[in-house]
């Protein structure tokens, strides 16, 4: 499964890298041409692995993109939040600095995005000339699959940068320095390649390639291309610092959630991918299987040399142990508001947001054991990813292999729910949500028959419980930024978070009752954690009678912190800095063509 990313790729060449793949069938090295690769299944399929390459250099996905965007939100913030004039804070809390220490270098990830397209544009090129796609299936399928990953790129770039250079052919002399386009032109490219990609793809399972979510499939092209409409149609801060929405009218609202309807329910109705049990779907992604046709749609394959998915995100371990040969984690975790946010019952809280962990005694050397211990209320942890969930023991210092799960199904089915909201109303739109509800309390009918009550009343409603439901459904998934950006919701939702912060740290408003400590013990089996006090309805009185053999206060502030955390969570008017400047590299090299437009970055 691991193959993808250590390969070498010579864009100027395309040459055949080695792969996996059967090349028997292939010519003899010495005669190939850009005709004999693009019109040859084998070799045409090399180049795919060349473009992933791109995806997981040190400073792309694996190092800067997965582990800064989508920080600072009301779900998510990153570990350096309160060290505000940090660089990699101010990559998060909304006063990014375009000389970034982080990313202004000539290979952070928007260098190589932009390395992935050009890889991208030449085999497109290269199939559109040589390739008989209309009648050979698997040239066909490479075809989509590069239309695919070049939207992809592009699309983290519009999340990441705002307004950014379209390049949709490969690179001339006279095209070397472009300026920045209006993302409304390279929305409907995307969208134009998305709906032909998915006329070229099968379906998960359907050929030996789709049986693995380390390749595209039909499936993902129809989700991405929905979530690219919701982007497309809805707000976004546009190059003079304007938010509004676009003024294109094929890019409207409605026909935006019309083309995000349909493509959800093709995916759908389509039968070829199912909800696992919530937990199901982390320890299946942590066991490293790959199987497509279950709720991962298409994931970002990192070999076990590469990635940094638990490293950055996942639960952190003090100290090596049997599970582990790096002591990582926790770069980005929940905000602690997440901790409180969940419902009673609702099984994804314990999956999602982690108050612990792991350390390893002294004199545990020899058989590298470990234990969980009480983290933080200002230190917690997303449990989606977990070395301990893992079939292997990572051995690597710095990367731990885990691929990325880029969208799952659950994505599909709330973003059905959303656009048949607003297109046909709360009724129609309902047993969408319902799914996922049902889900997350399982064996608890009336309780979701309840919420289902409540949100379907209005319209407005249900569109509030959607705002809701994908914050608990996808916490650490790094989508909701990006949602709040487009429902123009970033500065309501986290002037809201950082009212919640304080109440939560003085106990006010809805914290009230919640205990000042927490109390806690090592189980029965020395290894698992027992923590009292977490949940309403939780008291210091019973904590302290409880048996417990520790305790300690469960606060955010300490006196040596740099900045309070409610007042670190953004520096200025989130809604100034949706995106990132585009790095003071790329404009001194730009030949004057890049700027930063009507964006105060300072």
């Amino acid at each position: 499964m691991k193959k993808f990313l250590n390969i070498l790729f010579l864009v100027i060449t395309i040459s055949l890298v080695s792969s996996c793949k059967n090349v028997l069938d292939a010519p003899a090295q010495s005669s190939l041409d850009e005709s004999t690769i693009f019109s040859t299944p084998a070799l045409a399929e090399g180049t795919i692995t060349g473009i992933l390459q791109s995806f997981g250099e040190t400073n792309s996905y694996r190092g800067r993109f997965l582990v800064f965007y989508g920080s600072n939100t009301d779900t998510e913030v990153h570990s350096s939040v309160k060290s505000i004039n940090d660089d990699r804070a101010r990559l998060t809390n909304y006063n990014t600095n375009i000389a970034n220490g982080q990313m202004n270098t000539d290979n952070n990830a928007y260098a190589k995005f932009y390395e992935g397209i050009e890889r991208a544009n030449l085999a497109i090129r290269g199939l559109r000339t040589h390739a008989d796609v209309q009648n050979n299936p698997r040239l066909a399928q490479v075809l989509g699959e590069i239309l695919t990953l070049r939207a992809v790129l592009y699309s983290d770039l519009i999340k990441g940068w705002g307004d950014v250079p379209a390049r949709f052919e490969p690179i001339t002399t006279a095209t070397t320095n472009l300026p920045r386009s209006d993302r409304d032109v390279i929305y409907k490219q995307l969208l134009a390649d998305l709906a032909e990609a998915a006329t070229l793809l099968p379906w998960p399972n359907e050929t030996t390639t789709t049986s693995t979510v380390e390749r595209v499939n039909k499936a993902f092209a129809k989700g991405l291309r929905a979530r690219l409409a919701l982007a497309a149609g809805g707000y976004a801060q546009r190059a003079d610092g304007v938010i509004r929405l676009s003024t294109d009218a094929d890019l409207s609202r409605d026909k935006m959630y019309a083309l995000a309807k349909q493509e959800c329910l093709d995916i759908i109705n389509s039968g070829k991918l199912r909800l696992l049990g919530f937990e199901q779907v982390f320890r299946t992604l942590n066991r490293e299987t790959g199987l497509a046709g279950l709720e991962s749609m298409w994931e970002i394959p990192f070999s076990e040399g590469r990635g940094r998915v638990i490293f950055d995100l996942g639960v952190r371990h003090l100290k090596t142990n049997k599970y582990t040969g790096q002591s990582r984690g926790g770069n980005v975790g929940p905000n602690p508001i997440m901790l409180y946010e969940y419902e009673a019952g609702d099984v994804r809280r314990d999956v999602t947001v982690v108050p612990y962990e792991w350390d390893r005694a002294a004199t545990d050397a020899a058989d590298q054991g470990g234990f969980q211990v009480p983290s933080t209320l200002s230190r917690l942890y997303f449990g989606k990813y977990r070395y301990e969930w893992m079939s292997r023991r990572v051995t690597s210092t710095n990367d731990d292999g885990l691929n990325w799960m880029y969208m799952r199904y659950a994505d599909v089915i709330l973003m059905a729910a959303e656009a048949i909201n607003e297109i046909d109303g709360p009724a129609a739109a309902a047993p969408y949500l319902k799914m996922i509800r049902d889900r997350a309390f399982p064996n608890q009918a009336q309780k979701v028959a309840q919420f289902m009550q409540t949100a379907t009343v209005s319209k407005e409603a249900f569109f509030n419980a959607i705002v809701n439901e994908r914050a608990l459904e996808f916490t650490g998934e790094m989508l909701r930024k990006a949602d709040l950006i487009r429902w123009n919701l970033l500065n309501t939702k986290l002037t809201e978070a950082k009212t919640k912060l304080q109440q939560l740290e003085t106990r006010q408003g809805r914290y009230a009752n919640l205990p000042q400590r927490i109390y806690w013990k090592l189980a029965s089996n020395n290894e698992t954690v027992e923590i009292y006090g977490l949940n309403f309805g939780d008291t210091d009185a019973i904590g302290a009678a409880g048996g417990y053999t520790a305790n300690k206060a469960w606060t955010l502030s300490a006196s040596s912190d740099q900045a309070t955390y409610w007042d670190a969570l953004f520096v200025r008017d989130p809604n100034s800095q949706q995106y990132w400047p585009i790095w003071q590299y790329f404009i001194e090299n730009s030949n004057g063509v890049l700027n930063n437009g009507g964006v105060n970055y300072q």
